[in-house]
């Protein structure tokens, strides 16, 4: 007998179970092991990060999760050279290509601009808005 529990405060251990779970699966059948973080930091002074990209690559992807570029330096080509960053550590890495998400109210148009397409698309989410994936090859 197994239970379906609903609840908003999983545990850690849950989590992990799931997650351990789903990786085990994705290795037996990819044969792919090979996920590694990738970041590239705005530093401001005394080295505060104030901004950047979070990502990883795996099975020869970038993944970007998150860029944030503060307002200050938004226009100034900052967002751009962290992204060239990230996708030269990519090339080196061996990736084929990078892919990423944004929503209607951020940066689709940025995005485009450095050679991504759009290859899917999710309206009113959230309601009013859509979610967008991107992508470029390399």
């Amino acid at each position: 007998m197994i239970d379906l529990i609903v609840t908003d405060t999983p545990a850690p251990a849950d989590r992990d179970a799931i997650l351990d779970g789903l990786n085990d699966y994705n290795r037996a059948e990819t044969g792919g092991d090979d996920a590694q973080p990738l970041a590239v930091l705005i530093q401001g002074e005394r080295g505060v990060t104030t901004g950047g990209l979070l990502g990883r690559t795996w099975l020869g992807w970038l993944y970007v999760e998150l860029l944030y570029v503060p307002d200050g330096l938004r226009g100034t080509g900052v967002g751009r050279d962290v992204m060239l960053r990230a996708e030269a550590e990519a090339r080196a890495r061996g990736c084929i290509g990078i892919w990423l998400n944004t929503f209607s109210f951020q940066a689709r148009g940025f995005y485009e601009k450095l050679g991504f397409t759009l290859i899917g698309q999710i309206d009113d989410y959230p309601i009013g808005h859509q979610r967008f994936f991107l992508q470029k090859r390399l």
